[in-house]
């Protein structure tokens, strides 16, 4: 079957991605604030909204993680959607700091993408 190594490659990276945000949403719902650099002003008065929000998207990779590795189109389709907003990101960043990182993690993305749309298509000789 094609796209089996890439479909398992997107699986692992969305539950690192899932750890990651759920971390960070504890962190954020732990009345964190985060500050400007003169560190008398706070660029967030709360977070536990956006907390509450990564936890819940970090719960949403990793359901998605699991469910590809089962096999199921759910995390297929959720997987899908991760890449391509997150290969949407990278371009958005190709202006910044490090365009060529960007270019590099906006064409791993395509290729995992490419993976979970032809996951399942038989091997052609």
């Amino acid at each position: 079957m094609r796209g089996v190594g890439r479909a398992l490659f997107v699986g692992i990276l969305l539950m690192i991605a899932g750890i990651i945000d759920i971390i960070y949403g504890i962190a954020a719902v732990g009345n964190s604030k985060f500050f400007t650099e003169s560190g008398t002003v706070y660029v967030f008065s709360d977070l536990h909204t956006w907390g509450w929000i990564t936890i819940i998207l970090g719960v949403i990779e990793l359901t998605a993680a699991f469910s590809l590795f089962a096999g199921q189109a759910y995390g297929r389709v959720v997987g899908i959607i991760a890449t391509f907003l997150g290969s949407l990101g990278a371009l958005l960043n190709v202006g910044g700091p490090h365009p060529w990182w960007s270019l590099g993690i906006f064409a791993l993305l395509i290729w995992c993408m490419w993976g979970l749309v032809v996951l399942g298509e038989p091997e052609e000789v």
